[in-house]
């Protein structure tokens, strides 16, 4: 087979709301740059995501040389700066860890409580932030940005061919959230990737993603089904779930860009 290549770059600058689609990124200590910095807690500082609250979906984001938009239906459009802001921190929770944010005022408060019809408030990593990644499946010490537990996710093409080819109504990559996605491999082969070079940056995998109901979720109208947890718990299921796709931790910090060669160093034994 020929060359893989990384053929689309995505990052969520707010986590479970709509992601962007890149031609270049670049690494930062937590991952791609701005992947996940922003997140959406309630009145007791837990993170909120589309498995409660699957209309976050329908908030898009933008990112402008100086600011963060967003736009909802039925709502205006709203920006936050990318440079920091002083405000007060908040300590916040992402499932069992606790970190210290940066809450983003009470504008924003109050368009994303209106959109979602809950209390809650945006926050965004800042000074002093520290999320360790778990050491149980890494060799190096590493951070973490507000994603559920890994710096990136990369999948490739192949697989989804695969999986759509068992479904009755194909799905789109976006159902899954991938940071990197990869063209010329085989179906799953990413499974297996132990070590990649893209570009000048290198990756280590270190589990397959455990699949969620937001899976499940139509990233265009935020509307709930069944696929593909039903289709892939018949062929994809592991001791912890049913998974697609493989996590990645970044070792160096550099640059990923779409066209890249996806060289595989070492692959599991």
């Amino acid at each position: 087979m020929s060359q893989p290549l990384l053929s689309a770059i995505y990052v969520y600058p707010v986590k479970s709301c709509a992601g962007i689609e890149l031609d270049a990124a670049h690494l930062d200590t937590w991952g791609l740059r701005y992947d996940r910095n922003w997140l959406i807690v309630d009145e007791k500082g837990s993170f909120l995501t589309q498995r409660a609250f699957p209309r976050l979906a329908l908030i898009k984001t933008a990112l402008e040389p100086d600011s963060l938009r967003l736009t909802s239906p039925g709502m205006p459009e709203f920006s936050v700066p990318l440079a920091p802001i002083a405000s007060e921190r908040l300590s916040v929770t992402v499932w069992d860890d606790q970190c210290q944010a940066v809450d983003q005022g009470s504008a924003a408060a109050e368009w994303l409580s209106t959109f979602l019809e809950t209390p809650c408030r945006l926050v965004r990593i800042g000074e002093g932030y520290d999320r360790p990644v778990e050491p149980d499946y890494i060799s190096e010490p590493a951070q973490v940005s507000f994603a559920d537990a890994y710096p990136l996710l990369v999948i490739s093409e192949a697989s989804l061919r695969d999986l759509n080819a068992r479904l009755e109504i194909p799905l789109p990559m976006n159902r899954f959230r991938p940071n990197l996605v990869v063209f010329g491999c085989e179906p799953y082969a990413e499974d297996g990737w132990r070590a990649v070079r893209i570009g000048n940056a290198t990756f280590r995998g270190v589990k397959l993603c455990e699949r969620c109901a937001i899976t499940t979720t139509d990233q265009a109208t935020a509307e709930r089904g069944k696929e593909p947890l039903v289709t892939l718990a018949t062929y994809r299921r592991a001791k912890s779930g049913v998974v697609f796709g493989q996590n990645l931790v970044h070792t160096n910090i550099g640059e990923v860009r779409r066209g890249d060669a996806v060289e595989v160093l070492e692959v599991q034994s």
